[in-house]
C-alpha cells in the first residue's frame, strides 16, 4: 500500500540557534527539541532532568479532600472497602495499586477487589457489582478507570447504602454523578495542572494525598510506580507533563528490581536469562525495557486474562509478593495470551479471506465484517488489523447474548464515533472516541446498518483520505548519526504520544552488499550506507525493514533508495547494536 511522507513543518530558526547556543548541541537535535515546544534552558532542564519534585500537589484535583476524608472514615470505623476497577491494563493496574497500598490499613477481610466480567456485566461499574458490595457488607467503593457517566448506577448504589469515590480520566456527561467524590481532571469544574493522566495515575493521586494525611509515606506511595508506568504506556495516554516523569521513574525502577508478577511476566516474554554464576533464584534483564515493551510484551499478557478468562487474574499477579505464585499465574496467562494470538490470527486470516472472496467488500469505502462464530475478547484487536491492512473504516462483529457486537477502529480524518451515532436508531449500545468505538444491535439491524455505515463513510471521505500518511521529523544523514548525537537522543525517551519516537528521512542509500530477505523473504535484514559516506569514513548502518521483502531484488541490484526510520538498539545473543528501524522504503520515482 502506498504510503504519503508528510515532512514536519519547518521551525523557528531563532529558537533552533538559542537552543543550540545554550545545550551545545547540534542543530538536528535542536530543531526535535522546539518540534516538542521546548524552546529555552529550563524547558530543556525539565525534559532531559524529570524530577519527582515536578508532580503536583493532589490536593488540587476537585474533591480530593473528600475522598480522603471517606476512606480515613472508613478506617476508623471498621468499615469494610471494596477496589473496583475496569479489566484492562490500566484498570487491574490501578486496582493493583491502591489496593496493595490501603491493605495494611484495613483488618483481615475488610478490604476486596473487584473486576466485573467484560461479557456479563461489560464496561464500568455495573448494577451486579453494586449489589455484590451491598449484599457483603461494603460501604465504600473506590472505582477506578470508570465511572465518571454512571450516573444512574451511582444513584441506585446510594440507595443501597454503598458510597462511591470514583477515580476516573474520561471525559465526563453534562452531569457528574452523585457520588461522596469525583476525582477527574477532565470536570469542567477541575483546575488540576495536568489532564492526561491514565486511570491507575488517578488512582496514584489519590494514595499519594493519603500519604500527606499521613496514611503510609510517600515511600510506601512510589514503590508502586513501575505498575503506574505499565498503565501510561498500555492506555496510550501522552507521555507528557507528569506522564512523562511518572513513566521516567517507573521504567527505572522496572529495570532495577521489578515486582514478582511483573518479573514473571518477563520471563514468559523472554527478556530475562539465568547467569551462569549467579544463585539460581536470580535474574537479569537482557536489555534495559522501553515503553514499546510494557506496550507489546507486559500490557498484552495483563489484557489475555480478561479477554479470555478473569481479569481479576491479572490483579492477583501484579500483587502477588510470593515469587512462587506469581510464576503459577504468570503461566496460566500466559496461555490465556498464546490463547488470544491464535484467536486474533486467525479471525484476521477469516476476516480478510471474506473481503479477499466478496467483490462488493473489496470494492467497499468501509469495512464491516461479521461472524457469529467470532470471539468477543480479539475482535479489537481484529479491527486494528485489518484498518492497517486496508487503510479504511473498519468494523467487526461477532454474536453475543442475542445482538450482534462489535469494535470499530478509523483512520486519520475520520470520526468514526459520528458515523455510528448517525446510525444509532438501529442500535441498542453504543460508545467511544473519534478513532475507537463499540456497539451492538438486534441482528436484522445489520444489513441496513451496513449500508448505512457505507454510505456516511464514502460521502465524508475522498480518495486521498485513503493513504495513509507516515509523519516524518527531520531528513538528517547518516554522517549526523554520531555517539554523541545518539546519546542526547537516548535522553528524549520515555517515548510515546505527545514525544514519538522521532521519524528521520535519508535519501541516496545503497545495498553495500550484505543486505538479504529474512522471515520467508517478507521482511528484509539492511546493510546499506549513504552515497559517499565510505570516503568520508561513514561505517554502513545494519537495519530490519518488515513487510518489505518484495523490494530486495532492486536493493540487492545497487539501486538507490530512500528511507524512514526509527534509530533504535537491538540486543541478539547479548550483544547491542544501533539498527534502522525501517518504516517505508521508496524509490525516486516514488517521492
Amino acid at each position: 500500500m502506498e504510503t504519503k511522507w508528510i515532512l514536519h513543518e519547518s521551525v523557528d530558526k531563532q529558537q533552533v540557534a538559542e537552543i543550540v547556543k545554550v545545550l551545545s548541541i547540534d542543530e538536528n537535535l535542536a530543531t526535535l527539541l522546539v518540534q516538542r515546544g521546548i524552546t529555552n534552558y529550563e524547558e530543556a532542564k525539565t525534559f532531559f532532568r524529570p524530577s519527582l519534585s515536578q508532580l503536583h500537589d493532589p490536593f488540587l484535583m476537585t474533591d480530593m479532600d473528600k475522598a480522603v476524608d471517606r476512606v480515613l472514615q472508613a478506617i476508623n470505623n471498621g468499615e469494610k472497602l471494596l477496589v473496583y476497577g475496569d479489566y484492562d491494563v490500566d484498570g487491574t493496574t490501578a486496582v493493583a495499586v491502591v489496593y496493595t497500598y490501603l491493605k495494611p490499613f484495613f483488618k483481615k477481610k475488610k478490604i476486596e477487589f473487584y473486576i466485573p466480567d467484560r461479557y456479563e456485566e461489560g464496561y464500568g461499574i455495573s448494577f451486579k457489582g453494586i449489589d455484590y458490595a451491598a449484599e457483603n457488607g461494603f460501604k465504600l467503593v473506590i472505582a477506578l478507570d470508570c465511572g465518571i457517566k454512571a450516573n444512574e448506577r451511582i444513584d441506585y448504589a446510594n440507595e443501597r447504602g454503598v458510597d462511591f469515590i470514583i477515580c476516573d480520566h474520561h471525559r465526563p456527561g453534562d452531569d457528574i454523578p452523585n457520588a461522596v467524590a469525583v476525582l477527574d481532571a477532565k470536570r469542567p469544574d477541575c483546575h488540576y495542572p495536568y489532564d492526561e493522566l491514565s486511570g491507575c495515575g488517578v488512582g496514584f493521586k489519590l494514595i499519594t494525598a493519603l500519604s500527606m494525611r499521613g496514611l503510609g509515606t510517600i515511600e510506601q506511595v512510589y514503590e508502586l510506580i513501575d505498575l503506574l508506568a505499565v498503565s501510561i504506556a498500555a492506555d496510550i495516554v501522552p507521555i507528557t507533563g507528569e506522564n512523562r516523569v511518572l513513566a521516567h521513574f517507573g521504567l527505572k525502577q522496572l529495570n532495577k528490581k521489578p515486582r514478582p508478577g511483573i518479573e514473571a511476566i518477563l520471563q514468559h516474554a523472554n527478556i530475562y536469562r539465568r547467569e551462569e554464576d549467579q544463585m539460581d533464584d536470580e535474574n537479569v534483564l537482557t536489555r534495559e525495557l522501553t515503553i514499546s515493551d510494557l506496550v507489546f510484551l507486559i500490557g498484552p499478557r495483563i489484557n489475555a486474562a480478561g479477554r479470555i478468562a478473569k481479569a481479576s487474574d491479572s490483579v492477583r499477579l501484579l500483587i502477588a509478593d510470593k515469587k512462587e505464585h506469581a510464576e503459577k499465574l504468570a503461566a496460566s496467562i500466559n496461555d490465556l495470551n498464546d490463547e488470544r494470538r491464535e484467536f486474533d490470527n486467525r479471525i484476521t486470516e477469516e476476516a480478510l479471506g471474506m473481503i479477499a472472496d466478496d467483490q462488493e467488500l473489496k470494492d467497499a469505502k468501509s469495512t464491516v465484517v461479521f461472524n457469529a462464530k467470532w470471539h468477543r475478547g480479539v475482535i479489537g484487536i481484529v479491527a486494528s488489523r485489518l484498518t492497517d491492512y486496508y487503510y479504511r473504516p473498519t468494523i467487526v462483529l461477532t454474536r453475543a447474548n442475542g445482538l450482534v457486537t462489535g469494535s470499530a477502529r478509523s483512520i486519520r480524518n475520520f470520526d468514526i464515533y459520528d458515523a455510528i451515532d448517525h446510525c444509532s436508531d438501529l442500535l441498542e449500545h453504543f460508545g467511544g472516541h473519534k478513532y475507537a468505538a463499540g456497539l451492538s444491535m438486534k441482528p436484522e439491524n445489520l444489513p441496513e446498518f451496513r449500508r448505512r455505515f457505507e454510505a456516511y463513510v464514502a460521502e465524508h471521505l475522498i480518495d486521498e483520505d485513503f493513504v495513509p500518511e507516515l509523519e516524518i521529523d527531520l531528513k538528517i544523514n547518516f554522517a549526523d548519526i554520531t555517539a554523541k548525537f545518539m546519546r542526547i537522543l537516548n535522553q528524549f525517551a520515555p517515548f510515546g504520544p505527545g514525544n514519538m519516537a522521532p521519524v528521520f528521512w535519508t535519501d541516496n542509500v545503497v545495498d553495500v552488499g550484505g543486505s538479504r530477505p529474512v522471515g520467508g523473504h517478507k521482511h528484509l535484514k539492511l546493510t546499506v550506507s549513504q552515497m559517499g559516506d565510505t570516503e568520508q569514513g561513514v561505517a554502513p548502518f545494519s537495519g530490519i525493514a518488515f513487510q518489505k521483502g518484495d523490494l530486495f531484488d532492486r536493493i540487492h541490484n545497487g539501486e538507490p533508495f530512500s528511507i524512514c526510520y526509527h534509530l533504535e538498539y537491538n540486543t541478539w545473543q547479548g550483544k547491542t547494536n544501533l539498527q534502522l528501524n525501517v518504516k517505508d522504503i521508496k524509490f525516486a520515482e516514488e517521492l
